[in-house]
Parts: structure tokens; C-alpha cells; sequence
């Protein structure tokens, strides 16, 4: 289903991953979790040599960057899409009160552990 009035202006995380599953999903659930989280690593890599890339360039970030983290986003809702997970649930649960470690908005945790 073609959006007439062209790409969305604001999108929750829930509308986001309602989205991929409408433009994939059966693609998707064919390829499964093992095939979905595959392409999901190689998104992640892409966008490690672009963030390397344009460090080296010293300028703002560019487009190809910002698509790269969509990418990489839309991997990731469609991982979780086959795996049957809600992200925007997920995530308020785990930090919608705070870190996850110290329990602030403001995360004052030691530098050395992973909140």
C-alpha cells in the first residue's frame, strides 16, 4: 500500500515497526530469525565504516550516513517483528523509568559498567 501523501512527517517506534512489517513481513517471516539477523549485522557494518568514513572527513554527518542508522533501524524492527517483539513496549519497560542500573533520567552510573 503506496503512501499518496508521501513519507511520513512523525513516526513512533511503534508506527515505525508497524511499517516494516507492512512493506516485509512475509518477506521477512520466510527468511527468519537466523537469515534476518544476518542482514542486520551487515547494516550494522556498513554503518561502522560510515561513521568511520565521515570521522575522517571531519564534517557534519552526512546523508549517507543518517541512512545507514535508518537502515540499521528498519533491520532491527524487522528482526524483532519476526521474532515477535514489540519494541516501543520493550523499551519503556527496560528505560521509560530511567537508566536501567542507577534508576535515574540522568544516568550517574560508574563509567565502567554497562547500565
Amino acid at each position: 500500500m503506496s503512501n499518496p501523501d508521501g513519507p511520513q512527517q512523525e513516526l513512533s517506534l511503534a508506527k515505525m515497526q508497524s511499517l516494516i512489517e507492512e512493506m516485509y513481513g512475509d518477506k521477512d517471516e520466510a527468511r527468519g530469525i537466523p537469515g534476518t539477523f544476518m542482514w542486520l549485522m551487515e547494516e550494522v557494518g556498513e554503518l561502522s565504516s560510515a561513521l568511520r568514513e565521515n570521522e575522517a572527513a571531519g564534517g557534519p554527518a552526512t546523508e549517507a550516513l543518517a541512512f545507514e542508522f535508518a537502515d540499521v533501524l528498519a533491520w532491527l524492527a524487522t528482526i524483532a517483528n519476526v521474532a515477535g517483539v514489540d519494541l516501543q513496549a520493550a523499551f519503556l519497560k527496560k528505560y521509560g523509568g530511567g537508566c536501567p542500573g542507577c534508576g535515574k533520567i540522568i544516568c550517574n552510573c560508574d563509567d565502567s559498567e554497562k547500565p
